[in-house]
C-alpha cells in the first residue's frame, strides 16, 4: 500500500463533508503495517486519525470499527472511565475502504514491560472490567456477534478437531485440549461484552504523579461481540510481572458472578492460537505456515511434562500454561484477527506525554503477534527489536544456535507472517 499522508489528507476530506485540512503527517512506528495511516490536523484545530485497508481482510476489518464505534452510544460511553474513538466518517477510495476516527493522546506499553502493582496493571484490570459490564443490549442492537459459554465451547472444539484433522499436532497437545475442553468446570461462566481480543498495546495511558500510568483510552474495538471475557485477559501471558495485579483489578473492579476458571481459559485461549495459526495455513494451503505452526506445536509439546498434560490439574501445580512449561516463563499468542489499531500507526514519538513515556518500548505494527513468544520461548535482549533474523530466515542462520532461541525466531517470524499472510 503504502499511500503517502498528502493522499490520505486527501480521503479525509471525501469522508468528513465539508472538513478543511490544514496539515498532515505520519501515524506510524516504522513496520509493516496492515492499514495505511495518518494524522490530520484540521482547520478547527481538532487532530484526527484516518486508516486505509485495499484487501477484503482489513475492508471487513475497517467496516467491523466503524459498527462498533457507532455501536458505542454517548450512554455507554458514559459508563466507561477511559476515552473510546469517535466515528467521524468513512468513504470508499478506488482502491480500498477509509474510516476516520478522533485521535486519542496516550502513550503505549509493550506487554512484557506493564509493571506489577497499582498504576498500570491495575487500571488495565479495572478498565476491563468496565468494558465487560457493558449492557448486552450494546452489541446486540448492532447486530454485532453474540456468543453462550456453550457456543465459545463448541468453537473451541471445532478448532481443535480442526488443527488435530492436519495430523501436525502432537497427540500430548491435542490430548490436553481435548481433556480442557471436556471439563465442564471450565466453561461455566457469564458471556460479556468484550472487545474480542484485546492486547497490552490496546491501551493508552497518561502518567498520573501520585498513581503511575493510568489507562485513558482504549483502541481495537473491531471485534467488539458478546462472549468469553476471557479473551480479552489472554494477552496476559506475555505480562508475566503483571498478569496478576490484572487479574486481582479485574476481580475487585467487577460486579459479576465469580469466574475461577478465568485465568486457565485466558491461558489456554493463548495455546489455541498456535493452533489457528496451523488451521490458517492449512485454510491457505501455504505450506510454509504450517511449517512454521508445526514447529511452534512441537515446541509447546516437548515443554510439557506428563504432569503438566491436564490443564485443569495444572492450576494447583503452579504450571497452567503449555507456554509455561516450555521455559516457565508467561507468553501469548494474540489472536491473528485482532489488529484494529495495531497498524503502521501509533508512534511513541506521536502519543508520548511526558518523560516518563521515554520509558515506552517501541510499538510495531505487528507488535499484536511478533510479541507472542519472545516473552516467552526466550526472553527478548535489551534493544532488540521484533522481527526475523538478520537474513530473513524464520529460524536463523547460525548452525550452532541454541533450540530455545531458535524455537523463539521461528515463532516470532510464523506470527509476523499471520498478520500478513491474509492480505497476500
Amino acid at each position: 500500500m503504502a499511500r503517502s499522508p498528502f493522499t490520505l489528507a486527501a480521503a479525509v476530506t471525501a469522508a468528513l463533508s465539508g472538513a478543511e485540512v490544514v496539515g498532515v503527517r505520519s501515524l506510524t512506528a516504522g513496520g509493516d503495517g496492515r492499514f495505511d495511516s495518518a494524522v490530520a490536523t484540521l482547520s478547527d484545530g481538532s487532530e484526527v486519525a484516518i486508516r486505509v485497508g485495499d484487501d477484503d481482510e482489513t475492508a471487513r476489518e475497517l467496516a467491523a470499527e466503524s459498527i462498533a464505534l457507532r455501536a458505542l452510544t454517548a450512554g455507554a460511553r458514559s459508563m466507561l472511565p477511559f476515552r473510546v474513538p469517535e466515528f467521524l466518517g468513512e468513504t470508499q477510495l478506488a482502491e480500498g475502504r477509509a474510516l476516520v476516527t478522533s485521535l486519542l493522546p496516550g502513550f503505549q506499553i509493550e506487554a512484557a514491560h506493564v509493571p506489577a502493582g497499582r498504576g498500570a496493571a491495575q487500571s488495565i484490570g479495572a478498565s476491563i472490567a468496565a468494558v465487560h459490564a457493558l449492557p448486552a443490549s450494546v452489541v446486540r442492537s448492532a447486530g454485532l456477534s453474540t456468543r453462550s459459554a456453550e457456543e465459545a465451547r463448541a468453537d473451541i472444539r471445532q478448532l481443535v478437531d480442526r488443527a488435530s484433522a492436519t495430523g501436525r499436532v502432537p497427540a500430548r497437545l491435542t490430548v490436553r485440549w481435548r481433556e480442557a475442553v471436556g471439563d465442564d468446570d471450565l466453561w461455566r461462566f457469564e458471556s460479556a461484552v468484550t472487545l474480542g481480543g484485546t492486547h497490552a498495546t490496546s491501551f493508552l495511558f497518561e502518567d498520573d504523579p501520585e498513581q503511575g500510568p493510568e489507562v485513558v483510552g482504549i483502541l481495537d474495538w473491531h471485534g467488539l461481540s458478546v462472549g468469553d471475557p476471557a479473551v480479552d485477559l489472554t494477552w496476559l501471558s506475555s505480562a508475566p510481572e503483571a498478569a496478576d495485579d490484572v487479574h486481582a483489578a479485574y476481580t475487585a473492579a467487577s460486579d459479576r458472578a465469580p469466574d475461577a476458571a478465568l485465568a486457565v481459559r485466558a491461558r489456554l485461549l493463548a495455546e489455541l492460537e498456535f493452533a489457528r495459526w496451523l488451521v490458517h495455513g492449512d485454510n491457505l494451503r501455504r505450506q510454509d505456515i504450517m511449517d512454521d505452526a508445526a514447529d511452534l506445536l512441537e515446541a509447546l509439546s516437548e515443554g510439557l511434562r506428563e504432569r503438566d498434560l491436564s490443564v485443569i490439574a495444572s492450576r494447583s501445580e503452579g504450571v497452567d500454561s503449555a507456554l509455561d512449561a516450555l521455559d516457565h516463563v508467561p507468553a501469548t499468542a494474540a489472536s491473528g484477527f485482532n489488529t484494529s489499531m495495531q497498524t503502521d500507526a501509533y508512534s511513541p514519538e506521536d502519543l508520548m506525554l511526558g518523560e516518563d513515556a521515554a520509558e515506552i518500548v517501541e510499538h510495531d505494527a505487528t507488535e499484536d503477534l511478533s510479541n507472542v513468544v519472545e516473552s516467552g520461548l526466550v526472553p527478548r535482549a535489551p534493544g532488540e527489536k521484533p522481527g526475523l533474523s538478520a537474513d530473513g530466515d524464520a529460524r536463523g542462520s547460525e548452525s550452532g544456535a541454541d533450540p530455545a532461541g531458535e524455537a523463539q525466531r521461528a515463532a516470532r517470524a510464523a506470527l509476523q507472517r499471520w498478520t500478513s499472510s491474509s492480505s497476500e
